[in-house]
C-alpha cells in the first residue's frame, strides 16, 4: 500500500454541508453516566477531550421519551432540563473546533421477553421485564417523540442526529422478524417490518432536514436476540429506501459484530449495501488503525467510527496520525456510574 492510500483515513471529507478534517469518528458509546436521564457536567470534559478541529463525534443514544430507557442512567432529551443540560457539552465540542416510569412495562413489537444475558451494562443475568406490544394507535405518538427530540437536539445546539434503528433498540425490534411477530401492517413481510423506522426517519428529515440526519443500522447483529433470518436483504432494503429521503449518512455496523460485544470474522459482507446507497456511508465495527486504512482505500467505506480505542484513546486521530501506541481500554469500567475512572482518566500522548 502506498503512502498516499496509508494517510487516508486522516484526510479531509466533505459531510454534505460539514467539512470533516479527517475520517475518525467518535462512535455512540453508552456510558451511564447520566444520574436521572440529565446529562452530567462530566460529560463536557468527556466529549470535549475527544474533539479534534473539524472531527465527527456522534453522541451517546439517547432517550427521547421516559418511555425510551434501556439502561440506568442514560441521557435523554425530552425535557427542558435535559435539552438545556446537554448545551454546555455541544459548546465545548464546538468550541474545540426498570427504567420505565410508575412501573410500567417497558415497550416493543412483541411481548416475548429475550432471555438474560450474562454480561452488559450493569444488568448480569438479570431477567427482563416481558414487554408491551404497541398498540397500532400508539405507534404515531412514538413517532412524534422521535421528531420532537430531533428539534430538541437542534435546540441544544448539535449539528445534526442520529436515529438509532439498531443495536436491538426498539426501531429494530420492528425490523427484524425474529422479534416482531406482530399481524397488523407493522409485522410480516419485509415492507411492513421496515414501516416504522422509515416514518420515524420521515418525521425527524422534515422537522430539522435531512442534511442534519443519519441512520445507523445493524442488519447483521443479535444483540438481544434481536436476529433477521435473512440480514442481507433487511440491509438492502432499508439503504435503498433511505436513498429517497437524501439523508447526510448511513452508519452501519458490520457483521463480524454480531455479538456486539466480541468480534468475529464472518463471510456477509456490507459491500451490496455501500454499493446501493448513494450518500455517505459510515462503518463500525472492531476497526484499528490498518483495517480502518484499508477500508477507505479499498471503498470500503467514507468514515469509519471507533467506539472502545476512541474511549481508551481521546486523542485517538492523533495515534493514528502518528502511528503511536494505544492505551488499552479497561472493559470493566464501560459502564459504572464514575464521573472519572474509566470515564475521562484515560492519559494522551506525551
Amino acid at each position: 500500500m502506498s503512502d498516499d492510500t496509508k494517510i487516508s483515513l486522516l484526510t479531509p471529507y466533505k459531510l454534505g454541508k460539514f467539512n470533516l478534517s479527517h475520517r475518525v469518528v467518535l462512535a455512540p458509546l453508552t456510558r451511564q453516566r447520566s444520574y436521572n436521564n440529565v446529562p452530567q457536567p462530566h460529560a463536557i470534559l468527556y466529549y470535549s477531550q475527544r474533539t479534534t478541529e473539524g472531527g465527527l463525534l456522534i453522541a451517546e443514544a439517547t432517550g427521547v421519551s421516559d418511555t425510551a430507557q434501556g439502561y440506568q442512567d442514560t441521557p435523554g432529551i425530552w425535557t427542558k432540563e435535559q435539552v438545556e443540560a446537554w448545551k454546555p457539552i455541544v459548546d465545548a465540542v464546538h468550541a474545540k473546533g426498570g427504567f420505565q416510569p410508575n412501573g410500567q412495562a417497558p415497550i416493543s413489537s412483541t411481548e416475548t421477553p429475550p432471555k438474560p444475558i450474562p454480561r452488559s451494562n450493569r444488568m448480569d443475568g438479570k431477567e427482563f421485564t416481558p414487554p408491551r406490544r404497541l398498540r397500532k394507535d400508539e405507534i404515531s405518538q412514538l413517532v412524534q417523540d422521535f421528531r420532537l427530540a430531533a428539534r430538541n437536539a437542534i435546540e441544544a445546539g448539535f449539528d445534526g442526529v442520529e436515529i438509532h434503528e439498531a443495536n436491538g433498540y426498539l426501531i429494530e425490534q420492528f425490523m427484524k422478524d425474529h422479534v416482531n411477530d406482530r399481524t397488523d401492517d407493522y409485522g410480516g413481510s419485509l415492507e411492513n417490518r421496515c414501516r416504522f423506522g422509515l416514518e420515524i426517519l420521515e418525521a425527524v428529515v422534515n422537522e430539522v432536514g435531512a442534511d442534519r440526519v443519519g441512520i445507523k443500522l445493524s442488519p447483521f447483529t443479535d444483540f438481544m436476540e434481536a436476529v433477521d433470518s435473512n440480514p442481507a436483504a433487511l440491509g438492502l432494503y432499508m439503504v435503498k429506501a433511505l436513498n429517497k429521503f437524501e439523508i447526510c449518512y448511513c452508519h452501519m455496523v458490520e457483521p463480524r459484530m454480531m455479538m456486539v460485544i466480541e468480534k468475529y470474522e464472518t463471510l456477509p459482507s456490507l459491500q451490496p449495501m455501500r454499493n446501493a446507497f448513494k450518500g455517505t456511508f459510515l462503518v463500525s465495527g472492531g476497526y484499528g488503525r490498518e483495517n480502518g486504512i484499508k477500508a477507505m482505500s479499498d471503498n470500503h467505506a467514507d468514515l469509519i467510527s471507533y467506539g472502545r480505542l476512541f474511549l481508551a484513546n481521546p486523542d485517538l486521530p492523533k495515534r493514528f496520525e502518528l502511528n503511536g501506541p494505544l492505551n488499552k481500554y479497561d472493559r470493566n469500567t464501560f459502564y459504572t456510574s464514575d464521573p472519572v475512572i474509566g470515564y475521562v482518566d484515560y492519559p494522551f500522548l506525551e
